[in-house]
């Protein structure tokens, strides 16, 4: 005789047995979802865990396998931790998004026992571009310094490429900067990787024949730019058209443009093209001081009409700026021989003020010479954004100007150095109107219609000539990199500066906009972390047990009161 409780136990079983099928069902159904379907849900404020969909779609794209082998491995302080663990994370999104075809391996270059092959291993990263950086840390109550590379190797189907991870501002604070370089980590991994997996069919001219800075003043920006494009160097005097080029570059032109190669260059505009200006708009030179006091004077370049059409004016000027360059100076003899002192030259800029724009965000000082002002003007349908400033200590110096290397010695006054900061560089972006409108085209240029209203593009430019000048060894005749000052042994970004308006210009995927992406520094306040030290150490070690505890005691009065009917 089958009791009521017989039958009530069997159905309880019954109930029991087809929640548990129906769970695993659930759970295989969601695996085969999850496994098919792959998606990530980035929960944080900044979306620190998210990589672009332009990364994305570039790391789909790899046929073979690239290997990173990074140099960021070792117990660091809590900064550089932040930065490794930055670096892994961005890595493992890497490794994800390209279905495995990202391997990398964390390595640290102190661990090598042997001395002589430590030090060896130590030149060669040096040598292929990873900089190190002296760290300082307390290690059981020691004070100690250590070498670290915190940079990486890529590498894809034998090419390689050096990644240098501590980027940033040198004049912030060392948790400011470490934090700009984590904000930079997948966009320099990700145009490392673009640069060795992936042929730039994009194409650069530049231009001469104006007396612009002649290809071994700019060896080391071209050099940098065959790395992601085709670099084509040529006079433009002898080129009948700039048709088959993407970008061209215009470094420092000293003499006259001709009606001809201005509408060469207005024609390759209005049809899409890409250009940037090194412009001086005055005459000077360091070099023609040592044989005395001159005079700065305005070039005659003949593009005044162009660049006014488009929407910005070069003035005669020189800016003076209290925040500057050094230069070396004889300040006396001793037995015969010249004593040299580095003198503060007021005509060489350091600018360190930049907009918030992916050109020039989180980027180094920059080292200029003789730089004057732009002005905007009216240019319907153009957008014109500052990108580079001088320190708000400047001071405009109008044409002539007076340029001696008693300058360098003259007693400062605070008070010529009110001008505030002077906009420098510009990007010009928009469909802009042909200088040509409503004209013939110039004797000798083919009879051909004129493009009045140009195709949306984008222009940049600059009012230093010498921005992308790299200086020569005298001894060896080799290029400097560029942005190196070899009488101060210090490294400016000029080169990143150039490199990042044309990797925008020329940009179609957005690349280069991943350098927007802003992680929000949330520091601790010191103070109260000493005076509440014991507080939350004290509820960090207490409320865990507690809550525990609370659970265990609250899950046991549950369990009584639903089985003690039983």
């Amino acid at each position: 005789m089958v009791t009521q409780e017989t039958s009530k136990s069997t159905s309880n079983r019954r109930h029991d047995l087809t929640r548990y099928v129906i769970a695993i069902v659930v759970l295989v159904v969601l695996n085969m979802l999850v496994y098919n379907y792959f998606f990530r849900i980035d929960l944080t404020e900044d979306k620190r865990y998210s990589i672009a969909p332009v990364t994305e779609q570039m790391l789909g794209n790899l046929e073979e396998e690239v290997f990173v082998e990074v140099y960021l491995e070792g117990d660091f302080p809590a900064g550089f931790k932040r930065l490794q663990q930055s670096v892994r994370e961005n890595l493992e999104e890497f490794r994800i998004y390209a279905d495995g075809k990202v391997r990398f391996v964390f390595f640290d270059p102190n661990s090598i026992t042997d001395e002589q092959k430590r030090t060896e291993f130590m030149q060669q990263l040096a040598q292929k571009g990873i900089q190190p950086t002296n760290l300082k840390a307390t290690e059981e109550g020691k004070q100690v310094e250590r070498l670290v590379f915190p940079g990486a190797i890529v590498r894809y189907k034998g090419k390689e490429t050096a990644v240098n991870f501590l980027k940033g501002n040198l004049a912030a604070s060392p948790d400011e900067r470490l934090n700009q370089s984590v904000e930079g980590v997948e966009y320099e991994l990700a145009t490392a990787v673009r640069k060795v997996a992936f042929q730039g069919n994009k194409v650069i001219g530049y231009i001469t024949g104006q007396g612009e800075l002649p290809q071994q003043q700019a060896t080391d920006l071209l050099g940098s730019l065959q790395e992601y494009y085709r670099v084509a160097l040529g006079e433009l005097d002898q080129i009948p058209t700039l048709k088959g080029l993407d970008l061209i570059i215009v470094a420092k032109p000293t003499t006259a443009f001709s009606e001809a190669d201005k509408f060469k260059i207005d024609q390759f505009i209005m049809n899409g093209g890409k250009a940037v200006f090194f412009v001086d708009a005055l005459n000077a030179d360091l070099d023609s001081l040592a044989k005395g006091g001159t005079f700065a004077l305005p070039y005659n370049l003949n593009l005044e009409d162009m660049f006014f059409k488009y929407g910005v004016r070069f003035n005669p000027t020189l800016i003076m700026d209290l925040n500057s360059g050094f230069i070396p100076l004889v300040t006396g003899f001793t037995g015969g021989k010249p004593q040299t002192e580095m003198i503060n030259w007021r005509f060489y800029p350091l600018l360190n003020t930049f907009s918030k724009h992916p050109v020039t965000r989180n980027l180094d000082a920059v080292y200029s010479k003789f730089i004057g002002t732009i002005d905007t003007v009216k240019a319907a349908g153009i957008r014109k954004t500052p990108l580079i400033y001088t320190s708000q200590y400047s001071r405009i110096m109008q044409v002539p100007v007076p340029l001696t290397l008693e300058e360098a010695r003259m007693e400062v006054n605070p008070e010529q150095y009110q001008a505030g900061e002077q906009p420098v560089g510009y990007l010009l972006e928009g469909s802009f109107t042909s200088l040509f409108r409503n004209r013939r085209a110039p004797e000798g240029m083919p009879n051909t219609t004129i493009k009045e209203q140009g195709v949306p593009t984008k222009i940049a430019v600059f009012s230093d000539g010498d921005l992308i000048r790299n200086d020569i060894n005298p001894r060896t005749g080799q290029a400097y990199e560029l942005g190196f000052d070899r009488f101060n042994n210090i490294k400016f970004a000029n080169k990143e500066l150039a490199m990042n308006t044309i990797h925008y210009l020329l940009d179609a995927d957005g690349l280069i906009n991943i350098r927007s992406k802003e992680i929000k520094l949330r520091p601790l306040d010191r103070v109260r972390v000493q005076e509440e030290k014991t507080y939350w150490q004290a509820l960090n070690l207490v409320a865990p047990i507690a809550l525990l505890a609370l659970f265990g005691v609250a899950r046991y009065y549950m369990r009584k009161r639903r089985y003690e009917k039983f």
